[in-house]
């Protein structure tokens, strides 16, 4: 990649993105306004037990699943964008995490140690269209407990081609 591009990206960053984030609903929200993001899938939705997974998927006895993971209730709000412009999703996704705090990371993976990225798609976040290369995929698991404001954002990078990127984040604010 050029410099020239990198010194956008740095950029464009400083304008949009705060240098640290109290709040992730907030920093997602400022990530939707972001250039070269276009977002293409928005919900809300309350959950009971929604499971997180915080280690690899697998597949045990035939039956896929998350090597460790935990439950919990709350309001669920998903993104999903389509990153642009000949940006890549995993750049972003890196300059994402550069405005969390490293200490609140759970659980983080890369390329094919996460488990195969069609069960990411479908099973674990129902969007089909974040299928793509095992070897270019990536989760994050970022979270804090406590009340009022215990949350887990979950974010995941997919490349299916080099113009189709795509980034989902799920914030779960954690009911009390």
């Amino acid at each position: 990649m050029s410099i020239i591009i990198k010194v956008v990206i740095a950029a464009l960053f400083v304008v949009v993105l705060p240098v640290r984030a109290e709040n992730p609903a907030v920093l997602l929200q400022q990530f939707d306004a972001y250039p070269h993001a276009v977002r293409v899938g928005h919900g809300v939705t309350t959950v009971n037990d929604h499971e997180i997974g915080l280690g690899a998927m697998r597949k045990v006895r035939g039956v896929w699943g998350f090597k460790k993971s935990e439950r919990q209730s709350g309001e669920l709000t998903r993104y999903t964008w389509q990153i642009t412009d000949g940006f890549t999703a995993n750049e972003i996704l890196t300059e994402i995490e550069s405005a969390l705090k490293p200490e609140e990371l759970l659980f983080a993976c890369e390329g094919r140690s996460c488990g195969k990225g069609a069960q990411w798609a479908n099973r674990v976040f129902h969007e089909r269209l974040l299928y793509g290369r095992d070897d270019q995929q990536r989760y994050r698991v970022y979270g804090r407990d406590g009340e009022p404001s215990g949350y887990r954002l979950l974010l995941f990078s997919s490349t299916r081609t080099a113009d189709r990127q795509y980034l989902h984040a799920e914030l779960l604010a954690i009911a009390p």
